[in-house]
């Protein structure tokens, strides 16, 4: 049978491409021809290719793409809607019937299941995804692309675009206290890639052990791991890690200014001390600088990268105070690191999208970043003191900490308590997690009962139910 393809320039003007096998079949030329696009629309009706109400292309063009007669065309059209797989009106054209029996074509959802099939998700890590700017990330992405340079869409530098480069060192100089030039900043796919990155570098360096909080994301020591690398845990306490337990790793990871998910911010004398064991021993420190935009009852804990740009290694991403889908993180690397990291993106991931990094420019150079930082610190305290009162009346046994800043609180719960209340929290459909699901394995300690629970997550309409559900499961 021969094959002939069609991509019909009316269908591209209608959002519709044509791709029909209209090979013959037997008989006659002429009725040969009729019958394979009789029989190559009808398969692609049947077969769900043209969904119901679709509109195909006027049988001149087709028959122009086609390389038939138009009659033919029209004569094919015809057979179809006498068969009812095709309907034909004055000015509306000739479209795919609604076949009976049949499904209808399912909508575009506009309510999604939340994350993890659950009513409410209180899980924490994620921000408010309905608050994020969408018409001022529109007009920053109008500007920017308006004034890009053609080459901006070619592959480009590793290392992220200049324009985005420039404005995360003024912004992090200004805002976090972190030391950086635009040479020595590696845009990212996120915190994640940053991880993996660093990993594969540090490898190769010759590091075999990473110093970890004794609490912290499994996924984060996972990808340490994936290179060789071995993570050893610190203790901790109501001050932080106990970087006075570093001996000879190399490297050590820390979240310094809003521990996950204790929520603890690394003590003066402690980051201090972390930083000359550094300079000491020549390690290298990682600082995770997580949920660092949002404080409320204390003031900004400025980065640790600032103490010493030559020892530490500042990653930060947009995943909180925008959104986990731009897939935006930076890293400020120390200057002999900065060949090393781009060599290992250039042979994985070239370039992070352009459009977003253009955007994200846009954004923090107008203020619009700032102002949104603001709002969102605003709503988000709101809703931590909305969970602190609800607890106070409802469930007074049970303390919230790690509050004065992020996006999340733990919630300590009586001895022997935190399996049976996750559970009585799936049974409601509400998402949380215990303390427990993030202690390292090789962590000394016990980890004390406790829920970590995050209230950034749930839309504004969807918190109310989501507090009320989670006091409901609490002892």
């Amino acid at each position: 049978m021969e094959e002939s393809w069609a991509n019909s320039a009316s269908g591209r003007a209608l959002g519709i491409d044509l791709h029909l096998d209209t090979g013959t079949s037997g008989g006659g030329p002429s009725g040969g021809v009729r019958r394979g696009l009789t029989d190559a629309l009808r398969e692609a009706v049947r077969g769900r290719r043209l969904a119901p109400g679709a509109r195909l292309p006027a049988s001149r063009t087709l028959a122009a793409d086609l390389g038939l007669a138009r009659n033919t065309v029209a004569d094919a059209y015809a057979d179809l809607v006498a068969e009812g797989w095709l309907t034909a009106r004055q000015g509306s054209g000739t479209r795919v019937a609604e076949r009976p029996g049949r499904a209808p074509t399912p909508a575009r959802p506009t309510n999604r299941v939340p994350f993890g099939g659950y009513r409410y998700d209180l899980q924490p890590g994620r921000p408010d995804l309905a608050s994020f700017p969408r018409a001022e990330w529109l007009k920053a992405a109008r500007r920017a692309l308006t004034a890009a340079p053609n080459e901006a869409l070619g592959y480009g530098d590793p290392r992220g675009r200049p324009e985005l480069r420039g404005a995360l060192a003024d912004y992090l100089a200004r805002a976090r206290g972190v030391q950086a030039s635009p040479e020595r900043i590696v845009v990212c796919a996120g915190f994640v890639q940053g991880m993996i990155l660093l990993g594969e570098v540090l490898h190769r360096r010759g590091v075999r052990d990473v110093a970890v909080e004794s609490y912290g994301l499994d996924l984060h020591w996972d990808y340490l791991t994936r290179p060789g690398l071995r993570t050893r845990p610190l203790p901790f306490d109501e001050l932080g890690a106990d970087v006075g337990e570093l001996r000879d790793e190399g490297v050590a990871l820390l979240t310094p200014a809003h521990q996950f998910p204790l929520g603890v911010a690394l003590h003066a004398r402690r980051r201090a001390a972390a930083v000359d064991w550094a300079r000491r021993t020549g390690g290298l420190i990682l600082e995770d600088d997580y949920d660092g935009e949002f404080r409320y009852d204390r003031q900004p804990v400025g980065a640790l990268q600032g103490l010493d740009p030559d020892r530490v290694v500042y990653l930060g991403t947009a995943s909180k105070s925008l959104a986990p889908g731009l897939r935006l993180g930076w890293m400020v690397l120390p200057a002999p690191l900065v060949d090393e990291v781009v060599a290992a993106k250039g042979h994985t991931d070239w370039s992070c999208g352009v459009l977003d990094q253009l955007t994200l420019a846009e954004f923090l150079e107008s203020g619009a970043y700032d102002r949104h930082v603001r709002a969102a610190r605003l709503r988000y305290r709101r809703r931590r003191d909305q969970l602190v009162a609800a607890l106070a009346e409802r469930a007074p046994d049970v303390r919230a900490s790690g509050i004065a800043a992020g996006l999340h609180a733990v919630l300590r719960l009586p001895p022997g308590t935190e399996r049976s209340v996750v559970q009585a929290a799936a049974w409601q459909r509400l998402g949380v997690n215990g303390l427990a699901a993030f202690r390292h394995p090789d962590a000394t300690a016990q980890a004390p009962d406790a829920l970590v629970v995050g209230y950034g997550t749930p839309p504004d309409h969807a918190w109310p139910g989501a507090l009320d559900t989670l006091c409901r499961v609490l002892p």
